[in-house]
């Protein structure tokens, strides 16, 4: 698997779980009584893996001089 492929199945990963704790947060918000510091620690983790996708995704496109 060349480092591209790598890359591409890497950031496919981080961006399910980032679905998943959508979901997460969803299912915690709509409680009758909500978890408020369970949903910050998963916001939390939510935005490191947005920032996690979004580094990924400026390695994985080609440089450009302007």
């Amino acid at each position: 698997m060349d480092s591209q492929e790598a890359l591409k199945e890497q950031l496919a990963q981080l961006k399910a779980e980032h679905r998943d704790l959508d979901d997460a947060i969803q299912a915690l918000s709509q409680r009758s009584m909500p978890d408020m510091i369970q949903i910050q620690r998963l916001k939390k983790r939510k935005l490191q893996l947005r920032d996690e996708i979004s580094q990924l995704e400026s390695k994985s496109l080609p440089d450009i001089i302007a």
